[in-house]
This record gives C-alpha cells, sequence and structure tokens, in this order.
C-alpha cells in the first residue's frame, strides 16, 4: 500500500465533467473494464472521473481513509514543476514513429485514470480502474495487477475487445511476456545469420582433400576439400588463406591483416569459444571473424596451446607500401612461418617438465611366435635432442607400458591400422594415468611412415642429424634397427609439416634404452608403486617423485625422473652417489651454499637449445614486422644463458675448493674449469662482449648492426657446445644430489645409508655360501602417513642370507583387509628403488643384492593415501604379489 502511495500521489487530480462513461475508445474499439488499469505512453486523455473510492492492489487490505489526491502541474503552464516531472520518464514511453497530432489539445505528460464503483461482497466500496479513452496498455506495477501470468494477461486483454483494434494499438509497444516467448526464436535467428556462409564448411558437406566424409575410416582430419569453383570466386586474400587452411585443418591458423591477427570461419568458432572473443561478419571475404591485435597475440597462442591446440600464424612476408609499389592491385605477401604445438613448443613459461613428442612403429616378430618389436622416436624440441630405439613386447604390452611412463609424452603418433589391438589398449591406458592426457594422433596407412631405406635417403638429401646414418649402419640389430628407423620417420615428417627445420638439421640424436643396465620396472609396476602418479587422482602428490624432489633448477627436476625410472645395477656408481650425499649430509654450510647458487640459475638446458636452433636461422630476422622481435628475443636468451654459465661455473669452482668435485667426478665428466684452456677464461670473453654490446640485454631493441655481432658471438659460443652440455648436466647432478641429502636429512623417520653386497659364486643353488639378501631393519613406508601426520609404523624384513644367517628367498604375506599389506610391499620395493639410485633408505639398517627387476600384482586400487584398500578379484592360480628378483651369480 505505500507503494501505491507513492505512485498514485502524483496522478494529476482529473476534472469532473468527464465522468460519464465506463467504457473507453481508442480509434473506435471499446474496451470493458477488467480491474485494470492503463497508464498513457503517446496518447492524451479525453475523460477521467474523480476518484474517491479506495484502491486495492492485489493482496493489499483495503484502506479505511481515502487517499488524498494532489494535483499535478508539468511545469508547462509556466508554474513550478513538481517532484514527479523528474521521474515521469518512467511512466511514459515515446512513440517514435507516430508524431502527436494536436500538440496544444494534447499533452503528452499528462496521466488521468477512469474508474468505476463496485460493491464489494462485504458492501464495501471498491474501485476497478479502467483504461481511460486514449489509453493502452502500459508498464504497470504488480500491485496494481492480478497475480497472474503476463501471457495470461495479454490474452484475456485481447478477448475482453476488437482483436484487430488491440493490435493497431499496440503495434509499436513491446510487451514484456512477449519478448519473453520470442527470446529463444531470435536466439536461433542470430545463430543462423552467423553461421557460415561456404556450404562445403557445413557438418553434412565437409570433405578431406581426397573427398572422403569424417564417417570414412580413411578420413584426413588434417585435409579440406574446397570446390573448383569456390576458389576461383575467392579473392586473392581468400585464396592465400584458404591455400593453406586446407592443408592445415587440424591447426588454428592466425591470419595477419595489417597489425591484427584474424581467425576465420572454424577457427573464430575456437577463438570465440576458448578466448571469449566476439564474432563479427567481416574479415577475408566477409566471414566469420575474430581477431587480436599484436600485443596480445603472444599471450592468445599460449592460452590455446595450453588447451591443447595446434595453432599456426601466417605473417605478412613484406609492407603495405612494398606491395603497392608492385601495383595497385597487389596482394601483401604472406607465408605460414611455423607451427606451435603442445608437444613441440620452445618458448614461454610450460613448466619444469620436459615435453616430448612420440611416434610409435609396430611389427611382428618372426623369431619368436606371439611378440612384437615396438619401433619409437621421439624429441624435446626444446632442447634439441631426438632418441631412438625400440623394444621387444608381448600381448600384455609392459615394455609399451615403460616406455610411455618414462617418456611421458605429450602427444604420440602412431599407425592408425599398422598397431595391434592391444597396443592401442595400452596407449590409451597409461596416457590416462597422468593428470593432462596425451593427445594421440593416428596416422593413415603410407601417410608418414616411409621404408628404412626412404627414410636414410631423406635423412642424407636433407642432411637431417648430421652423422646418425653411418652410425646406423653399424647397427647390429638390424630388424630392431629398421622398425626404429620407421619411427624415426614418421617423427621427420611431422616436424617438416609443423615448418621445425632447425630442429631437424641442429638436433642431437642418441639411442634411448627402456631397460638394459637398469632395474628393470614394467608400466604396471609403476603405476602399482604410485612412482610418479598417484592412483587417487593421477597427481603427483604422495609420489616417489615428489618424495624425492628437492630439486631447485629445472634441469635438475627433469633428471630427477630419468634416473627414478632406471636405477643403476652398478654398485660403483651406486657408491659413488652416496659418497657426495655423505659429503652434503656432514656439510650443511656447503649444502646451503649450493642452493643459493641453484636458485639463481635459469633453464640452461633448454636456453642452449635455443642459442643452438638460432645459428645460422636469419629468415625469421627477414620478416617486416616480427624480425625486430624476434631478433629482441635472441638477445635475451644469448644474455640469459651467458649470465646463467657464469653462476654455474662458479658453484663448481667452490664445490672444487670445498673438495667435493673429486667425489663428483667419480658421478659425471666435468671439463677443464680453469686455466688458459679452461672454461672460466672462455666465458669471460663473452660476458665481457655482452657487457659492451647489449648492457641491457633483457629489453634490448637491436639493430641489424646487432643482429650481425650477435650471429657472430653465438657461432663463436657454441664452438664449445659439448663442454656446456657437460657442464649443464654436471649442475643438474649436483641439485639432484643435493635433493637426496635433503631427503635425507630432514625426513620423518631414520634413513640409513644401504650396504649393496657383491656378489658370489655359489657351488651350488641350495648349498650356496652366500647368495641373494634383502635385510632391512626398521623399514617404514617413505610417504604414506606424511601428509595426515602419523608416524609410520617400522617393520623388519629379512630375505635370503649369507654364510652366518640364513633366511628364506620367498615371503607369502598374508593378513585382513587393511592391515597393511600393501604398505609393506610397496614400502619394501620403494626401499630397493632408492637405494639402487644413490639415495639413503627408509630404515635403521639396510644390507642388500644388486635387485635387476620388480614386477607386481598387487592392489592397484588400493589408495594409501587415502587409507582406502579394495580387495582384487584374482582368477585362477593367480595371486597378488610383489617381487624383487635379486641378481644372483648365475646373471
Amino acid at each position: 500500500m505505500q507503494r501505491q502511495k507513492s505512485i498514485l500521489s502524483f496522478l494529476k487530480k482529473p476534472s469532473p465533467e468527464d465522468q460519464s462513461s465506463n467504457y473507453n475508445t481508442v480509434n473506435g474499439g471499446k474496451f470493458q473494464s477488467k480491474n485494470t488499469v492503463a497508464v498513457a505512453k503517446n496518447i492524451p486523455i479525453c475523460s477521467t472521473i474523480d476518484l474517491k473510492e479506495e484502491i486495492l492492489g492485489t493482496e493489499t487490505l483495503p484502506e479505511k481513509v481515502p487517499r488524498q489526491i494532489f494535483p499535478f502541474n508539468d511545469g508547462h503552464d509556466g508554474n513550478k514543476s513538481s517532484v514527479f516531472s523528474s521521474i515521469r520518464h518512467k511512466f511514459f514511453k515515446v512513440d517514435s514513429r507516430e508524431k502527436p497530432r494536436d500538440l496544444a489539445k494534447y499533452d503528452p505528460f499528462k496521466i488521468s485514470a477512469v474508474c468505476t464503483k463496485n460493491e464489494g461482497s462485504e458492501g464495501k466500496e471498491l474501485v476497478s480502474p479502467i483504461p481511460s479513452d486514449d489509453h493502452g496498455f502500459g508498464p504497470e506495477t504488480p500491485s496494481m495487477q492480478p497475480s497472474v501470468p503476463g501471457l495470461k494477461r495479454v490474452q484475456d486483454n485481447i478477448c475482453s475487445g476488437d482483436k484487430s483494434d488491440w493490435f493497431s494499438l499496440n503495434v509499436n509497444k513491446r510487451i514484456k511476456s512477449l519478448d519473453g516467448l520470442n527470446f529463444e526464436r531470435k536466439n536461433l535467428e542470430e545463430e543462423f545469420e552467423m553461421t557460415s556462409k561456404f556450404e562445403w564448411l557445413h557438418p553434412s558437406q565437409i570433405k578431406d582433400a581426397n573427398g572422403r566424409k569424417p564417417g570414412d575410416p580413411l578420413y584426413d582430419k588434417q585435409t579440406l576439400y574446397i570446390p573448383p569453383d569456390a576458389l576461383r570466386k575467392m579473392s586473392a586474400s581468400q585464396k592465400q588463406y584458404w591455400d593453406v587452411k586446407c592443408k592445415y585443418m587440424d591447426i588454428v591458423l592466425f591470419f595477419k591483416v595489417g597489425k591484427f591477427y584474424e581467425l576465420y570461419e572454424l577457427d573464430a568458432e575456437i577463438g570465440h569459444k576458448e578466448l571469449d572473443w566476439k564474432m563479427t561478419l567481416s574479415g577475408v571475404g566477409k566471414c566469420r571473424q575474430v581477431g587480436i591485435s599484436e600485443s596480445g597475440i603472444d599471450e592468445a597462442v599460449q592460452k590455446l596451446l595450453a588447451r591443447g591446440y595446434k595453432v599456426g600464424r601466417m605473417e605478412q612476408l613484406e609492407t603495405s607500401e612494398q606491395a603497392k609499389s608492385r601495383g595497385s592491385t597487389s596482394v601483401i605477401r604472406r607465408k605460414l612461418v611455423h607451427v606451435l604445438t603442445p608437444s613441440t613448443t620452445s618458448e614461454g613459461n610450460f613448466g619444469p617438465d620436459a615435453v616430448h613428442l612420440l611416434a610409435v612403429k609396430e611389427t611382428c616378430n618372426e623369431r619368436e611366435n606371439g611378440s612384437t618389436i615396438i619401433g619409437f622416436a621421439f624429441v624435446d624440441c626444446a632442447a634439441l635432442k631426438v632418441w631412438v630405439g625400440s623394444i621387444d613386447d608381448d600381448a600384455s604390452c609392459a615394455a609399451l607400458g615403460a616406455l610411455l611412463m618414462q617418456v611421458s609424452p605429450k602427444e604420440v603418433i602412431y599407425n592408425a591400422r599398422g598397431l595391434s589391438k592391444d597396443s592401442q589398449k595400452a596407449l590409451k591406458k597409461y596416457s590416462s594415468t597422468g593428470p593432462a592426457a596425451p593427445l594421440l594422433s593416428p596416422v593413415q596407412p603410407g601417410a608418414d611412415f616411409f621404408d628404412p631405406a626412404e627414410v636414410k635417403n631423406l635423412l642424407d638429401s636433407k642432411r637431417y642429424f648430421k652423422g646418425f646414418c653411418n652410425k646406423c649402419d653399424h647397427t647390429s640389430d638390424v630388424a630392431n634397427h629398421d622398425v626404429a628407423l620407421c619411427a624415426l620417420g614418421c617423427l621427420v615428417n611431422h616436424l617438416e609439416r609443423l615448418m621445425l627445420d632447425e630442429v631437424l638439421r641442429k638436433s642431437d640424436v642418441l639411442s634411448y634404452e627402456v631397460y638394459r643396465g637398469c632395474l628393470k620396472m614394467d608400466g604396471q609396476t609403476l603405476g602399482n608403486l604410485e612412482i610418479f602418479n598417484n592412483n587417487s587422482d593421477g597427481s603427483q602428490s604422495g609420489t616417489l617423485y615428489m618424495y624425492l624432489d628437492n630439486c631447485v633448477t629445472s634441469p635438475g627436476k627433469r633428471l630427477l625422473r630419468k634416473w627414478i625410472c632406471h636405477p643403476l645395477k652398478d654398485i660403483g656408481k651406486i657408491n659413488h652417489r652416496l659418497d657426495v650425499v655423505d659429503r652434503l649430509v656432514e656439510n650443511s654450510d656447503a649444502t646451503l651454499s649450493t642452493a643459493q647458487y641453484l636458485h639463481k640459475l635459469p633453464d640452461l638446458d633448454r636456453l642452449l637449445g635455443r642459442v643452438k636452433a638460432s645459428i645460422q636461422s636469419s629468415e625469421a630476422l627477414l620478416l617486416p614486422l616480427i624480425g625486430a622481435k624476434i631478433l629482441k628475443q635472441r638477445v635475451k636468451v644469448f644474455g640469459l644463458l651467458v649470465k646463467g654459465l657464469r653462476i654455474g661455473l662458479d658453484l663448481l669452482m667452490l664445490l672444487q675448493k670445498e673438495g667435493l668435485t673429486s667425489s663428483l667426478a667419480k658421478v659425471v665428466s666435468l671439463p677443464v674449469l680453469d686455466g688458459n684452456n679452461g672454461l672460466d677464461k672462455f666465458l669471460t670473453q663473452f660476458e665481457a662482449a655482452i657487457d659492451s654490446d647489449f648492457p641491457n640485454f633483457q629489453d634490448h631493441n637491436a639493430t641489424d648492426f646487432d643482429a650481425e655481432t650477435l650471429s657472430i658471438l653465438m657461432e663463436l659460443f657454441i664452438e664449445k657446445a659439448t663442454e656446456w652440455s657437460q657442464v649443464i648436466y654436471a649442475i643438474s647432478c649436483i641439485d639432484v644430489l643435493r635433493s637426496f641429502s635433503v631427503t635425507a636429512k630432514f625426513s620423518s623417520g631414520i634413513m640409513c645409508r644401504p650396504v649393496i653386497l657383491p656378489l658370489s659364486k655359489p657351488t651350488n643353488f641350495c648349498k650356496e655360501i652366500g647368495g641373494p639378501t634383502l635385510n632391512i631393519k626398521g623399514l617404514w613406508h617413505p610417504y604414506a602417513l606424511g601428509e595426515s601426520g602419523g608416524l609410520p609404523v617400522p617393520n623388519d624384513l629379512h630375505l635370503g642370507g649369507n654364510m652366518n644367517i640364513r633366511y628364506p628367498h620367498t615371503l607369502l604375506l598374508t593378513g585382513p583387509n587393511m592391515g597393511g599389506k600393501s604398505t609393506l610391499l610397496r614400502a619394501t620395493c620403494l626401499a630397493v628403488i632408492m637405494a639402487q639410485l644413490g639415495c639413503y633408505v627408509p630404515g635403521e639398517t639396510c644390507v642388500l643384492s644388486l635387485v635387476d627387476i620388480i614386477f607386481t600384482r598387487l592392489g592397484a586400487t588400493d589408495r594409501i593415501m587415502t587409507g582406502e584398500s579394495i580387495p582384487i578379484p584374482c582368477r585362477d592360480g593367480e595371486l597378488p604379489l610383489t617381487v624383487c628378483h635379486a641378481l644372483s651369480s648365475t646373471h
């Protein structure tokens, strides 16, 4: 009721001479009162009646005293305007398409009301407002309308009078309820207007370059078929774009136009969805388009890469003035410069983990029935390193699982029809173990996998991986070698398509062994023991890697992962690592100083790779609009590498003074640091050159002369690339060994140095003098209860023995559910792995023989970190078990 008072107090008191009719005439139409009120918008008032009765609203009690109506003056008669003049726009809606017929006679700003008197059921007087002569349906407050849906009110009002007159009255008025009904239809119309104008891009019409539709098993999603008639009708700039896009349909392609980068059609949908860019109908050929300025392109590309998209950029090869000099109708030349993918990125902040692109090729092993040979090749584009190898596998695909767990690729390329079903299942299984699943990219048969002879010819003709073919000729295992070459050919073809020639020409090719020379753990074991990812959410929390990772530098973290994948089987090398850990545990000052130096280091491994990629690579610098930007980045990268190596050399020379390099030299080979031929003096010259030519190297606006100077400095610097790689590897080893010492010193339980026993030759297996042994006192799980705050429960474990004490070689562990069986089994395996890594072991004492293999069939579904244990269904004759197979004298 207070709301009615505030509104009706502004209503002008009606004149008494116009209180004669209960019907209102509007354009010849009559409407009978239905307890509604209409407020005039543009139509003037002709008749009103005195308002003396009580006015009731919905769910409002009747007033006992009639309201007093105050006169309203709009200010047109020269008197002072009332308060209502400042808010009257809320009560009127001016129709711009209908002009007042007589401004002197009709005042569009006056409001009147006509009311009829009715008798209530209880004898009270009620007032039913009815629209006046020139009123239509206007905005109404909730207290002035019955509580019925808006659509029903509109329908009731239509039925109360002449429908044609009602529609003519409201033709220019927006009714809120009808807007709500038409909202979905308008959205559909807008969506229809924003659909592609190219019929060959419609989902039902799209085809690949060979005319196959997506439902075809041989459909190639990388290509697009464009009808010849459509190409002929395109403008020159349209042809520039679609000539490239039809070959790169799997890539989000940015097209440079002036100072903007634009996405069109299907790529525009991605930009609208992922980056929230507004889509318009413009750009090349007036098609669907989104765009970003030059200043925001790098951030946009990184966002798309982080979300798993492949991104390409078509750059302008000349300015608009240069294009006009060739003719007024000339079009600016453009070219696809490079393509970035999540698996080949080398710039930006993409974390400390290695980024790998893996290609695999499978073939049958003719020498062994039921087995297969899988060749593989993978690349780290940031570090300019390529690894090639092969594995023998069976139907369980355990070796393939180990490869996937060790490499942890961002993308896997494989032959869609050349890979067995078991191998494809293994790809999907081990690809889903981590928090971010890699991209699986099947290729059509024969598209990317070449014959081994063709691969050799390709590498020789284009001078890829210099010297690699000569090494291949001396390989003894020809069958495995040929399969590995096929995988390498697929990788090369993929890198060529991505315009990564510098990776192909300047990368170092290395051999990769999944099992040889190390403690063997297949993919199932790495998963069950939660080495890199836990079984709860797939993250690194509650894993051996997270427990041992106290590394400071990114190269150190990557090296730690490699070491965990390949624990040593050489007693001498294990003890050399343990000696360095002992020295660091004892010398706290040296450990602290080492950490201070390491914190100052950038990612030297990737910086060295980027500098090597920049050598004799001046094509990008010739681009008119981005050449200066690329040169500025190269100056910064080279300056950071030189300054970072200076910090690294200072650290090595500090450890040399502390006497630690003698122990470290047994772990890793160190180059000559001091003296006339030492790296210290050689690096000093480059530091002076950086300070002289590029004093502000992190934000240096380089010129053409700077480009020549920088090129000379880089070529001289890379002459000692092997020595720089040795320095970086030595620093990474120091970081990992320091991490081991921190783990040993600050663990929640007792840690000890393991004792690795040499093997003795037995005369008989049953009467051996000394055999494999595993004896640990006070063994505890290193991280099972660390996060929950509880203290681990120690256990003693005795397997095997020597001449004095003999224990069984096999232990059958039984007990109730949640009794700690899985925890003890895992703790035993983790202790063995840590010991052969050269790390301290959780326990009071640890004596063991070398172990060559760990395999598991224990509760893979157990989640120790969350306190969950789930029984495992086993087939007949199978038991869940964990076995550490120790080396005997017969091995």
